[in-house]
């Protein structure tokens, strides 16, 4: 059975083929309702256990993945899962890496690499991603190739 995010939920992100991804803050609390089933935690040092599966994604605050193969790799996991899992991706703040990740995530949803910044501060936070480096990170993702 098919166990998604409900849309009107905070941070969740409806991307064009219906998925849905919640971001959010590691720093507050763990919103009220269901549990993700998976979780990809950006963050420069191991997050905390959690209940559910999960993947951390070396990437320090305000900078870029240390590993762009493994983020595009952590990225498509999230993407796939999303069709039929609650798939959930954090940062510290749920703000910078996070919608960086989201819009890579968007792109291979379909969302060409020039639109997904806006696509995301639409659809999830009006100031994520929030560095230049993040917004070229964003630009120059691609959904297949290195």
């Amino acid at each position: 059975m098919k166990q998604t995010w409900e849309p009107s939920q905070d941070g969740v992100l409806v991307l064009p083929s219906g998925r849905s991804i919640r971001g959010r803050g590691l720093h507050y609390p763990l919103p009220a309702g269901p549990l993700p089933e998976f979780g990809l935690y950006l963050l420069g040092k191991r997050p905390a256990r959690v209940e559910w599966e999960s993947r951390w994604l070396v990437w320090p605050d305000l900078r870029l993945p240390a590993d762009p193969q493994d983020a595009r790799d952590a990225f498509r996991e999230a993407w796939l899962r999303a069709e039929s899992e609650r798939v959930e991706v954090a940062c510290w703040r749920g703000i910078g890496r996070t919608g960086t990740a989201l819009a890579c995530i968007a792109i291979l949803d379909g969302v060409p690499p020039g639109k997904a910044v806006s696509y995301v501060r639409r659809q999830y936070r009006p100031w994520t991603v929030e560095t230049p480096w993040q917004r070229r990170f964003v630009a120059r993702f691609r959904a297949e190739g290195p």
